[in-house]
């Protein structure tokens, strides 16, 4: 079963400096139907305006993935890390106990434009950690690219969860496929451009939950840049 969540049925708040669409509720926007999905609690789409960003706060027991679309994010936290991510890199902070951070634009003069995931962890009361890690447009070309796992498996940041993400940037015309676990269910979100997934359109900002389908075909209609959540069974 393929269940669509189009990209204007999700949440929208635009505070001027940050414009931002949330996949499931958060801060101001809540609906029930919408709380999370499996492990999966947030995907934010959100674009920083230039010089601005998210000051210093709090997170725990909350595994967080920033994957940046355009643009350059400069991080600090309360470990001690600095430094700045850009496009083709995974960010994974594994708030546990406790952990404050800050997120800007590196830039004074053009936006930045990511993608915040928070995925639930296996536990509590984890200790605090940070990983990040560069991937490249041709480990991701017309093929999934596995860059967050539970084993840090070919390579992929690890997330203290029994849950992965792929991303793949696919050429206009292209096809991919992916062989689903009918134990497991899946969530696939279109980043950029448009497809049709077994038959079903898509454009950026749409998402789609999977259960029960042994096989996903995806066709690009146009370059597109696509995310898979292979997900406990919800």
């Amino acid at each position: 079963m393929i269940t669509i969540r189009k990209s204007q049925e999700r949440g929208h708040a635009n505070q001027g400096w940050l414009d931002s669409y949330h996949s499931f509720s958060f801060a101001e926007y809540y609906d029930a139907d919408h709380m999370s999905y499996s492990a999966l609690r947030v995907i934010n789409e959100d674009v920083v305006a230039g010089g601005t960003g998210f000051g210093m706060h709090p997170h725990r027991d909350m595994e967080i993935v920033t994957y940046i679309l355009s643009g350059e994010l400069r991080h600090q936290d309360s470990m001690g890390n600095g430094s700045v991510i850009g496009v083709g890199d995974v960010q994974r902070m594994t708030a546990g106990t406790g952990v404050k951070h800050s997120e800007f634009n590196a830039a004074t003069d053009k936006p930045v434009h990511l993608l915040q995931i928070w995925i639930s962890p296996s536990e509590n009361g984890l200790q605090p950690s940070y990983e990040e890690k560069y991937f490249s447009p041709e480990q991701k070309n017309n093929r999934w690219c596995l860059v967050v796992s539970p084993d840090r498996g070919n390579g992929s940041v690890m997330i203290h969860q029994d849950a992965s993400i792929y991303a793949s940037l696919l050429d206009a015309g292209a096809n991919l496929a992916m062989q689903s676990d009918c134990k497991r269910c899946g969530y696939l979100q279109v980043v950029k451009g448009d497809v049709v997934l077994n038959g079903v359109a898509l454009s950026a900002g749409d998402a789609a939950k999977v259960v029960d389908e042994s096989t996903l075909e995806i066709l690009a209609v146009t370059d597109a840049e696509l995310l898979w959540f292979d997900l406990p069974l919800a």
